[in-house]
């Protein structure tokens, strides 16, 4: 059964700042799904960059030319529901394993081998529970400001899902400027581009209400069976980036995060950084590719 989407016009899309890929199309539940795919197809590792809300792969423009010029091919796909991505109206379209069954299908229709996981916000509550169904797959992982949801909630998301519930037609550009004073208003609207309207933004008020709750709430099962993943059974290489100003999911997160993950040494800390903290990218991406020695 296809699922009722609007699709963002191309042309607002056309000369973003910092974002010259092509848009490259696959297909999940009768949705087009948007990526980019940039880089040699033998590279000696693929990068792939997972989103949160209510950004899309525009996040990763910092960090995308650093794994390029590393030599590394680079995988991008926007959520559906985000960026160049089909974006269902219905708000209980949006479910944890329609978004985590996406990622698990796009991995494998583009057969990514080596993957070199690079994660954040929703971008890692839905990574971190990919590598445990096709190990074989993952080698590394670079993850910043994200947690594994297994169904206890702190106090400064329960916050931050208050005022998303009460903003209907959420300002993305201006919350993303919140953070990073210095950006232009053109990369305000770039990140506004995917969402002409309020009816666009079903996902962005879906999200908030899909972070699991209670412990049999959907995905919190999944998200500790992926902790015993990252305790137990991880045997690729991790770094850890935190952007230090973030309310929500910052240093103390990402200190229980740390200390799931098998191996995981002390985090890069970026004092000025805030929840969405490839807006300090390129730095992050650099240390990264040395401390994995792909450099």
């Amino acid at each position: 059964m296809t699922v009722p989407a609007k699709r963002t016009p191309d042309e607002r899309f056309a000369g973003l700042p910092g974002w010259p890929w092509a848009p490259q199309y696959t297909q999940h539940a009768g949705l087009r799904v948007h990526h980019i795919d940039e880089g040699p197809r033998d590279a000696p590792a693929t990068v792939l960059c997972l989103h949160g809300n209510p950004s899309w792969g525009y996040l990763y423009r910092h960090m995308i030319p650093v794994f390029l010029q590393a030599g590394l091919r680079v995988v991008v796909p926007d959520l559906i529901g985000f960026g160049r991505s089909d974006k269902p109206a219905d708000e209980a379209a949006h479910t944890f394993d329609l978004h985590r069954g996406m990622l698990l299908g796009f991995v494998e229709r583009l057969d990514l081998r080596n993957i070199l996981l690079v994660c954040q916000d929703w971008g890692g509550i839905f990574g971190l529970t990919l590598p445990m169904a096709a190990p074989e797959r993952w080698t590394r992982l670079l993850v910043m400001n994200t947690a594994l949801a297994t169904g206890t909630l702190t106090e400064g998301f329960r916050q931050w899902r208050a005022y998303s519930n009460s903003q209907p037609d959420l300002a993305v550009g201006r919350l993303l400027q919140r953070g990073k004073r210095d950006m232009s208003a053109a990369e305000v609207a770039a990140y506004d581009a995917p969402f002409p309207d309020a009816s666009c933004k079903a996902a962005l008020r879906a999200f908030p209400n899909l972070v699991p709750d209670g412990a049999d709430a959907p995905g919190a099962a999944l998200a500790r069976e992926a902790a015993g993943f990252w305790q137990q059974r991880w045997t690729g290489d991790s770094f850890m980036a935190v952007g230090m100003q973030d309310p929500v999911l910052g240093p103390p997160a990402m200190q229980a995060l740390r200390a799931v993950i098998r191996g995981c040494p002390p985090p890069l800390e970026v004092a000025e950084g805030g929840h969405f903290v490839q807006e300090w990218g390129a730095p992050i991406a650099r240390a990264a590719l040395a401390h994995f020695k792909l450099v």
